[in-house]
């Protein structure tokens, strides 16, 4: 199978993605930390200036650009590598994140990126997550799912992630850089942020991360059994 799921920043997407994986020895995409990887490039090459992109730089370097992913089983992490150079928290800074949605946004950055998750997906037997991979990248996705939470609780969530890392930010900032990142997302022309028509909504505000798998692993056996060949 393919499993699709998309949803707002800091909604949980990834920890469900990975469980998901995890249980089903799937392969997980996290086509977030593409874009991470992408922005922070730009970030570390002097191609963002006080928030301009020079678009034309980036599009020539761009080629430049390898991002792989490794699963290690024995913390259970997901490990992102840029040009062979682990970099799973710099791309999770405040930094990366107040970028990440303007670069997300250009479509030849965007289309690079859907090449990629297509590749990676040839063989099935994936869990991705991102903004658009139930409409853009995987139309055709066996299950989708949309994430969501109130932006109160996706603000608090942020803001313990940060701390627990050593970034001492105020949930005002984190609150007003998600808010900022939802606008962007599901406004701009290049493949926007949206809930397929037949993807399965979750608002997990007062779900756990226990309980969130329990939910969607059950809408898997049951498509498991609908679809079951004899």
């Amino acid at each position: 199978m393919i499993i699709a799921i998309d949803g707002h920043s800091s909604c949980g997407k990834s920890t469900i993605a990975k469980q998901i994986a995890q249980h089903l020895n799937y392969i997980y995409v996290d086509s977030g930390a593409m874009y991470r990887c992408v922005t922070l490039f730009a970030l570390q090459n002097g191609i963002i200036n006080d928030r301009k992109i020079d678009e034309e730089k980036l599009k020539n370097i761009l080629s430049q650009i390898s991002i792989t992913f490794n699963f290690d089983r024995e913390t259970a992490r997901n490990i992102t590598f840029l040009n062979g150079t682990e970099v799973e928290e710099i791309i999770r800074t405040l930094d990366v994140s107040s970028h990440v949605s303007e670069i997300s946004k250009i479509r030849f950055v965007r289309q690079r990126m859907v090449e990629i998750q297509r590749e990676i997906g040839k063989n099935g037997k994936i869990v991705i997550d991102g903004r658009d991979i139930g409409t853009v990248v995987f139309p055709d996705a066996d299950i989708k799912f949309f994430i969501t939470a109130s932006i109160d609780v996706r603000s608090k969530r942020r803001y313990t992630e940060l701390r627990d890392k050593g970034e001492m930010i105020s949930i005002e900032e984190i609150k007003k850089n998600l808010i900022l990142r939802d606008e962007t997302d599901s406004t701009r022309e290049e493949s926007p942020l949206k809930k397929a028509p037949d993807a399965i909504l979750l608002d997990n505000s007062n779900h756990t991360p226990e309980s969130q798998l329990e939910w969607a692993l059950k809408i898997i056996k049951d498509y498991e059994l609908r679809n079951i060949s004899f």
